[in-house]
């Protein structure tokens, strides 16, 4: 990995497209808290596209990200979770439900299962067109690439995303861009931080950096509140090392995604107390916004064994909709 840029501009964490900022330090974070935030921490969790959640609007989110659009099985093609056509009538209805409670939309493309569009379309100009008939389906103008797993580790098709981004930015004034990655509590591991680095070459724009503060590994049993302030720590640290920002502007520049309940790592528990900890950590600093994984999840599990708690709820003790609530502040 190459060393730190000489400037911020090529990479340009527009800090005019961030959400929100925050208010003022308290406790022990008050040390690197940021004091120039003003503004509240915008919540914005990440719904199921196509099917509707009666936890959806829990927390009245500022906006929603919808999971995920990636390829079909007619390769460079966009569908949501492969399966769906981008256009139709049954997910554009239930988005325009969404953006009637004056809520927005975010596409997020990706995701753990399936092939991202990056790893199918041969050209960054296919990509691109690609990714725009997604946006102009969902009648979205913020994109969020959540890259993982195989995708995360594929150089070329990196480039290419980098590539297709920047012409997507080049035709639509105003496209927010989000990269959503994962994270450990020591900060972004080389590929994240490579795949930031391809970004910044290919002049993206990038409002926000937002990091899967979850499954880190079985290694990790310790609280899960003080482990997403750490990893958050750590990453705000790589922001302003790598592309030379301040304090205030990598915290601007960062949103955080914990798992509520139950994580995919069998020794991990996010609780209600740690989303109160997020919250808390989010408006001190600044942050730009805060989501959950997810909103489809924010219930109890029926006591039948019939719901699964890594796909249809929490898995711990709650109220539907308290973690939305909660992470909504």
């Amino acid at each position: 990995m190459r060393g730190p840029h000489s400037s911020a501009a090529g990479f340009a964490l527009l800090t005019a497209l961030v959400l929100a900022a925050a208010g003022c330090s308290a406790g022990d974070d008050a040390a690197d808290a940021n004091p120039e935030s003003s503004a509240p921490v915008a919540y914005a969790p990440y719904v199921n596209a196509s099917t509707a959640s009666g936890t959806d609007t829990a927390g009245s989110p500022t906006a929603y990200n919808l999971a995920f659009v990636i390829a079909s099985d007619d390769g460079c093609v966009p569908a949501w979770d492969g399966v769906q056509d981008v256009d139709d009538a049954h997910v554009t209805s239930r988005i325009a439900a969404l953006t009637r409670t004056g809520a927005d939309v975010r596409v997020s493309f990706g995701g753990a299962h399936g092939d991202e569009l990056a790893a199918v379309c041969d050209t960054a100009e296919e990509l691109a067109e690609a990714y725009g008939a997604a946006l102009d389906a969902a009648g979205a103008t913020r994109a969020d690439f959540d890259i993982e797993g195989d995708e995360l580790t594929d150089p070329a098709s990196v480039d290419r995303r980098s590539e297709a981004i920047a012409l997507l930015q080049e035709e639509r004034d105003g496209l927010e861009v989000t990269f959503t990655l994962p994270v450990m509590p020591s900060g972004l591991d080389e590929e994240s931080l490579a795949l930031l680095e391809s970004a910044n070459d290919h002049d993206v724009e990038v409002a926000t950096v937002n990091v899967m503060t979850m499954n880190y590994a079985e290694s990790y049993d310790g609280d899960m509140g003080d482990y997403a302030l750490t990893a958050a720590r750590s990453a705000h640290a790589q922001l302003r090392d790598v592309f030379g920002l301040s304090e205030a502007e990598a915290w601007r520049g960062m949103a955080l995604t914990p798992m509520l309940g139950v994580n995919d790592v069998e020794n991990e528990t996010f609780t209600l107390e740690d989303a109160e900890q997020v919250r808390a950590f989010a408006e001190d600093h600044g942050v730009a916004w805060v989501s959950v994984w997810s909103a489809f999840r924010d219930r109890p599990c029926d006591g039948d064994g019939a719901d699964d708690p890594l796909a249809d709820c929490s898995g711990v003790e709650q109220e539907a909709g308290e973690f939305g609530d909660t992470l909504a502040g």
